[in-house]
């Protein structure tokens, strides 16, 4: 519990410290916010701070600083250590940074940021990169809380042949066609802070239930607890930074930032807002990779658990810490945590789709025609997903890669927006060089990629990633001389 202890500090106090860090680098001011000087009644609307956080929370907050964690923890207490640093050095500070260059850019979304600090060409390239993960991003998160109620709540098998299954999915894709075409203060801004409160109290009971129940969990100095292979031969780099992605650093925060750029309505709320509310997600993360290790430690799961059947540890451990009535509620608050990211994730492709082919959002015919085009994708992905055995666990690894990959191109972009406004650029450079040879290394050996030797992996993902960082470093000072804003 030691290792957790230092961790749980880590988080909370280098956030602190990082976050004030951060803020004074950027320098908040009284500059008119696009939610005021662009108010439009459907994406531009002010909202009050606590609601954009919360707001924000949930949108950032999918299965994946639950999921992730749990799979990590068989990597030992070193994910205590990692995922607090990560967090405050990398995660939260991406999720501040492109909020504020966003606010202080028209509300621009990322496709958008891209194409003014690195450039049309690269811009191309991660317009298509950036609307495939949301797409993603909005199948996975109705695949992943539809069978968590099915098979936790409503205590059914959740294959292919169960109608209950196929019920459960069309409420959640009816309440993300609905989500994703009104105003965004009618749905989100009402009932989002209720779903917040789920949330922060599930995280909290389970984190409580730690000492209550008195889980035991390795140290980093006990014999054989840290690996840097796990008992699956799966290694710590780079699997552990994609598989606990939404932890530690996620390219789909970018996405959400900018939304919430758009109704936030003073600069100086951006460091709440952004930046703490990605430390509330590390600990929702550390929570529940201790919850796992310790339910294994009790024999409550087992190695295979956590690496293959996720989402019934989090049912396992609800019940043992909150019993019947609380673990259902924290069951809910996971439930909820995909479903308040799905719609919010298709909603921003919608309007990325809307900004890129210059489509009048104003006008609703022209937001449903685009809506029912992205859904229809979205259906024919989601019953590929559920009719093929292997159908999700390559959907889940195409998505996890390209979120880190995403964020490898969102921390370019604010290290050109740093060095074009004198700022010390490599706050960003550095962990943007970190996540591109993560995700060069990762899909340079992965199945699902070249299927190359580790040994060659590394070597070429290191020349990548020198090549990225010598790339961003000329470019950004050769920029530097035309201001940005």
């Amino acid at each position: 519990m030691i290792t957790f202890l230092i961790g749980l500090a880590i988080l909370i106090v280098g956030g602190m410290i990082y976050g004030r860090v951060s803020e004074r680098v950027m320098k908040p001011g009284d500059k008119k916010t696009p939610a005021v000087e662009m108010y439009d009644g459907v994406d531009y609307v002010p909202m009050k701070k606590w609601k954009n956080s919360l707001i924000e929370l949930l949108n950032i907050a999918g299965t994946g600083p639950i999921l992730g964690p749990i799979q990590g923890a068989l990597f030992g207490p070193i994910a205590f250590i990692t995922i607090p640093i990560g967090c405050v050095l990398g995660g939260a500070f991406h999720d501040y940074m492109v909020g504020m260059v966003s606010l202080r850019n028209e509300g621009e979304q990322m496709p958008s940021l891209v194409r003014r600090f690195l450039g049309k060409y690269v811009y191309a390239i991660y317009n298509v990169f950036v609307c495939l993960m949301l797409l993603l991003v909005g199948v996975v998160f109705i695949y992943t809380p539809g069978d968590i109620f099915v098979t936790q709540i409503a205590q059914q098998d959740s294959t292919l042949k169960n109608p209950m299954i196929w019920i459960v999915y069309g409420v959640i894709f009816v309440y993300y066609i609905i989500a994703t075409l009104l105003p965004i203060d009618k749905i989100i801004g009402r009932i989002y802070p209720v779903f917040g409160a789920v949330l922060l109290l599930s995280a909290l009971g389970v984190g409580a239930g730690l000492f209550i129940k008195g889980y035991k969990l390795d140290e980093l100095w006990t014999a054989g607890a840290v690996g840097f292979v796990n008992p699956f031969g799966e290694r710590f780099i780079p699997i552990f930074f994609v598989t606990v992605a939404c932890g530690i650093v996620s390219g789909f925060h970018s996405t959400q930032a900018t939304l919430i750029s758009r109704t936030v309505s003073d600069e100086r709320e951006g460091r709440t807002t952004f930046y703490t509310m990605m430390i509330l997600e590390g600990f929702i993360a550390m929570v529940w990779a201790a919850a796992a290790m310790g339910a294994v430690n009790m024999g409550l799961a087992t190695n295979d658990m956590l690496h293959d059947k996720a989402t019934s540890v989090v049912g396992i451990v609800a019940k043992d810490m909150l019993g019947n009535i609380g673990g259902m509620i924290a069951i809910i608050g996971v439930i909820v945590l995909p479903v308040t990211s799905g719609d919010t994730s298709l909603r921003s492709l919608r309007i990325m789709i809307s900004d890129a082919l210059h489509i009048d959002t104003s006008k609703k015919r022209n937001n449903l025609i685009l809506a029912l085009v992205i859904f229809s994708i979205v259906a024919g992905i989601l019953i590929y997903a559920k009719a093929d055995s292997s159908g999700f666990n390559v959907l889940w690894r195409y998505f996890s890669w390209a979120n880190e990959a995403t964020a490898a191109f969102a921390f370019a972009m604010i290290s050109i927006y740093m060095l074009k406004n004198n700022m010390p650029y490599l706050m960003a450079l550095i962990p943007g060089m970190f996540y591109m040879y993560i995700v060069s290394s990762y899909i340079l050996n992965a199945r699902i990629g070249l299927g190359l030797s580790w040994t060659v992996s590394y070597i070429t993902a290191g020349v990548l990633t020198a090549a990225y960082g010598t790339a961003l470093t000329v470019y950004g000072k050769k920029a530097a001389g035309n201001k940005g804003k």
